[in-house]
């Protein structure tokens, strides 16, 4: 599943973070790729010591747990610290994300279920710099306004087309799930995104009880802790 999470940051909160981005000290992106991604991988990144980096991805993380959207679409155990990317000449060749991130200066790890990008550009203010994923449901270009983020399968094929013109800056990370496989994530969120639907529209339904019920008992069935 490809989802997109609209409007994580609002318009005013999201011109503040990338002021500060574009004043920021940038180093070379290859310094957290994998062997294999660090041959395709030609972009700028904060340090995840950086104190910047630190504070808007704490500011994101808190946002995200209070997101019912993100919350019923990832069922997140563990999120890695959001990373902060700039692409201004740059690009990343096709990759499969590390199935398993280890956190810096911890013994905790994360295995990769989802990957997410969190936008800070807007689609006009740059050429090229499309986040191109290719999975089961086909081959997407992804290019969100600011503020906005892109959460899908961390199994997917996926790059970062050549930026040719203005800069995209965006914070990456990774998510394990309480449910591992995204079919089953998938008919989760779907069932309960049904249940919230109903329950506006028809609240005395007295099916809700039933729908809610088998909702979770399946997540009971599928979750990991």
């Amino acid at each position: 599943m490809l989802l997109r999470i609209a409007n994580v940051f609002s318009r005013e909160e999201t011109d503040r973070i990338r002021s500060a981005l574009e004043q920021a000290d940038w180093q070379d992106g290859r310094v957290t790729a994998g062997y294999q991604s660090a041959k395709a991988k030609y972009n700028l990144q904060l340090a995840e010591d950086d104190p910047l980096a630190h504070e808007i991805a704490e500011a994101m993380l808190q946002r995200l747990w209070q997101h019912p959207q993100f919350m019923s679409a990832a069922l997140p155990s563990k999120v890695f610290p959001p990373l902060f990317n700039c692409y201004t000449a740059g690009e990343f060749g096709y990759h499969i994300d590390n199935a398993v991130r280890q956190v810096r200066n911890s013994a905790e790890r994360v295995r990769t279920d989802l990957s997410a990008t969190l936008f800070f550009s807007d689609p006009e203010e740059y050429d090229g710099g499309e986040l191109v994923i290719h999975d089961t449901y086909g081959t997407q270009r992804v290019k969100f306004a600011a503020g906005d983020m892109v959460l899908y399968p961390s199994t997917s094929l996926h790059k970062v087309e050549p930026v040719t013109r203005g800069a995209r800056l965006a914070s990456f990370f990774w998510i394990q799930s309480l449910v591992r496989e995204d079919a089953q994530r998938t008919l989760l969120y779907e069932m309960d995104q049904a249940i919230q639907q109903l329950t506006a529209d028809v609240p005395e339904h007295p099916s809700l009880v039933q729908l809610t019920g088998t909702y979770h008992n399946l997540l009971r069935r599928w979750v990991e802790v």
